[in-house]
């Protein structure tokens, strides 16, 4: 597998996405923004800060930081040790704010994936997307834990208009982060998800929502087989290039299976 990771701080002056790859078995000491190789088996981890730059930097980064080092210490399955990891991730969180006060209500999305023999395994809380390209078709694999979901069931329901749903401010209200507190809402693999060649694994924030699916599809098909990183650098550039005066900070892991 090759991979990539990239991030870009859109419309703000500040960065509270944070992500880490880890290529086989060692800690990793500090965050790299812009990491790239390939490895037989990969570990990577991506989150969004909220509460403000100080809080929402030191939550996402400190969250991937421990889940990376709790994945690698913690024994049992795949499943289990994506569960114990994420669990020691919002456990550090609930230890920063017991430090100092003044951060209560920092917290974080997280994505956590492995890559591994048996194929693709991950736990997910939040709004950070997880997409598989395979074949000329976009798949979303994990939940989106916003309101989003919810607002476009009232739309589908006739409740309210398509156009009213989709300009809902409340579209990016979470329903669960890692915030210290008990996790409302955790998304798992069921059983591993089988890679095949060519396929593009893509770990996302939510600025990546600025693209359609059709629009990550499109330009994660025209720069796959370029590599992963090639990938990452069009889809920040495709968010770049749609002007949003708001864009928030976006931040891309993709994943590629080489042919053998």
């Amino acid at each position: 597998m090759e991979y990539a990771s990239r991030t870009s701080k859109g419309a703000r002056g500040y960065q509270e996405d944070a992500a880490r790859v880890q290529a086989g078995p060692g800690s990793l000491d500090s965050p790299a923004a812009e990491q790239q190789g390939s490895a037989d088996q990969l570990t990577a981890v991506l989150a969004d800060g909220m509460g403000g730059h100080a809080g929402g930097a030191l939550a996402s980064n400190t969250a991937c930081r421990v889940f990376l080092r709790a994945y690698e210490m913690a024994v049992g399955d795949v499943r289990s040790r994506l569960g114990e990891a994420l669990q020691l991730a919002n456990a550090a969180i609930a230890a920063c704010v017991d430090d100092n006060p003044a951060l209560n209500g920092m917290g974080c999305t997280l994505v956590g994936a492995v890559f591994g023999p048996a194929g693709l395994e991950w736990v997910s809380v939040g709004d950070s997307p997880l997409f598989l390209v395979r074949r000329g078709e976009i798949f979303l694999l994990n939940e989106d834990h916003s309101l989003a979901p919810e607002i476009d069931k009232l739309a589908a329901a006739g409740k309210m208009s398509w156009e009213d749903a989709h300009a809902d401010p409340r579209r990016h209200f979470l329903r669960s982060a890692l915030t210290g507190s008990d996790i409302d809402l955790i998304d798992r693999s069921r059983s591993p998800l089988a890679l095949e060649p060519d396929d593009v694994v893509l770990i996302c924030s939510d600025g990546i929502h600025t693209l359609s699916h059709a629009d990550i599809l499109r330009v994660t098909v025209e720069r796959a087989a370029e590599g992963p990183a090639a990938v990452a650098d069009a889809l920040l550039a495709a968010v770049d290039a749609a002007g949003d005066i708001y864009q928030d900070n976006t931040t891309v892991v993709s994943v590629r299976v080489r042919r053998n």
